[in-house]
């Protein structure tokens, strides 16, 4: 376990706790289940974030933590046969999971998954027109953000966009808001992610921010476009 310790590029946000081979394995035993548990209070977040990205015909986008391939449906609608919509998450369940949910929208051939961690994209440089990340950044621990961050700044190309949504810890307060870092605290195998201070670490990266929109579910959600410069 790793100790509650400060980040220089996020000093108060908590940490991870578990390891990569921990999360893996709670993704997957939690797969079937995933929707049920999250999709009522996320639904409107991605929606809206989606909207932000505002993805065109013939773009090629990057998911990053696609989950169940919500996301991933809507993207591939909105590229268009002519795009192309990439994904990558840790969870080979929830891989299969996505893989199923496109094939049934015959969506299939305008996607390419990948099971694997964030932090090594295996995509070429400057590829990519836009990346999306939805509930995904928060999960990484605190060292780790900027290098996920840096790994979607080398696949987009110049002039690409960038739009995050997650829960963030600006302006954060409240009985809800302590019950959560503690749950976070006290049972990180349940309670897995944390608030991170979202437009902060897009600035951090390098991004120039375009906009941002706020949100709340149980916890404040920000979602944060930004742009790599051209």
């Amino acid at each position: 376990m790793k100790a509650c310790t400060q980040s220089p590029q996020q000093p108060d946000i908590l940490r991870v706790f578990q390891s990569k081979r921990e999360t893996k394995a709670f993704y997957n035993k939690i797969s079937s289940v995933y929707d049920l548990l999250s999709d009522r209070s996320e639904a409107p977040v991605r929606k809206a974030a989606l909207q932000l990205l505002a993805a065109t015909t013939g773009e090629l986008v990057l998911e990053v933590g696609f989950g169940t391939g919500h996301c991933l449906v809507a993207l591939a609608k909105a590229v268009g046969p002519a795009g192309m919509v990439y994904g990558i998450d840790l969870s080979d369940k929830l891989v299969e999971l996505a893989r199923q949910s496109l094939a049934r929208e015959h969506l299939a051939p305008r996607t390419k998954l990948n099971c694997g961690d964030a932090m090594r994209l295996p995509y070429p440089d400057n590829s990519m027109d836009a990346v999306f990340m939805s509930f995904t950044l928060e999960l990484f621990d605190s060292p780790e953000i900027p290098k996920v961050l840096k790994a979607c700044m080398r696949v987009l190309r110049p002039g690409g966009r960038i739009v995050v949504a997650g829960m963030t810890k600006k302006d954060a307060r409240g009985f809800v808001f302590r019950a959560y870092e503690w749950s976070h605290r006290h049972f990180p195998n349940f309670v897995d992610c944390r608030p991170i201070y979202v437009q902060r670490a897009i600035e951090d990266a390098g991004f120039v921010v375009r906009k941002v929109v706020r949100m709340k579910i149980w916890v404040p959600v920000a979602i944060v476009l930004g742009k790599k410069a051209a």
